[in-house]
């Protein structure tokens, strides 16, 4: 007896697990006001421009907020759902090399640590391109786009202690943005090492002189204008194929 999984269309389908990048969230200008913050899925982020463009449906499963530790385990809880042939884009490292900000700023002397550290990182990703594979599903990873250090400074440091956080960071808000593309090198590394097919969304943005006018406020999320370019990277990489 077939099961309900073989008795599918003999399609592939395309799965995106990240973190809020992926999921195309942006800060809702409208909506900001004096220590307030809000957040929206856009419709024009660059998974729904790719899926557009090339008339694809892709299950976009990506979360606010989420690690490729977390990402791990919601891949395994839709596991079932996997079908040889499928292909898996996975975006991860943003929330993974973030610092607890506001424990840095109240002691900038103590010992403090990522929300993931780079071996970690590099662990759990073998992990989870493994389990890709194993269900008979290809892997694509994306990288980063880049970090707008000063921003960035100037979002997480918000109420807090400025002159602790910048003495943590050596007095160079660089550092922020240093640290921060090591993971991203990592994701190349991983892509080289297992042989991996890696879409560089880094780069398209280097290129701009003007680079904050790709991103939201917080130095960290690209805007609509950013979702435009890392559509364009990926359109551009022919990794995504249409229907």
């Amino acid at each position: 007896m077939k099961t309900d999984k073989e008795e599918q269309p003999d399609m592939n389908n395309i799965f995106a697990f990240g973190d809020s990048i992926m999921k195309g969230i942006v800060m809702n200008t409208s909506y900001i006001s004096e220590g307030t913050v809000k957040y929206t899925i856009s419709e024009q982020g660059f998974v729904n421009r790719v899926g557009n463009s090339k008339g694809l449906a892709i299950r976009n499963l990506s979360r606010f907020g989420s690690t490729i530790m977390s990402g791990l385990n919601h891949f395994e809880r839709h596991l079932r759902e996997i079908r040889p042939g499928d292909r898996v884009v996975l975006e991860f490292g943003g929330n993974d090399c973030n610092f607890d900000w506001k424990a840095i700023s109240a002691d900038p002397m103590a010992a403090h640590k990522p929300e993931v550290s780079l071996k970690q990182f590099h662990d759990l990703y073998v992990r989870l391109i493994e389990k890709v594979r194993a269900a008979g599903a290809i892997p694509i990873l994306l990288s980063l786009p880049a970090l707008l250090p000063q921003r960035f400074f100037d979002f997480v440091s918000k109420g807090l202690n400025k002159t602790n956080i910048l003495h943590w960071l050596g007095g160079d808000v660089n550092y922020i943005s240093n640290w921060h593309e090591q993971y991203n090198l990592e994701i190349f590394k991983l892509a080289a090492q297992f042989h991996v097919e890696v879409i560089d969304i880094t780069t398209i943005f280097l290129e701009r002189r003007t680079l904050g006018d790709y991103y939201c406020a917080d130095g960290m999320h690209p805007n609509e204008a950013g979702h435009e370019l890392i559509a364009e990277a990926i359109l551009m990489s022919g990794m995504i194929a249409s229907a």
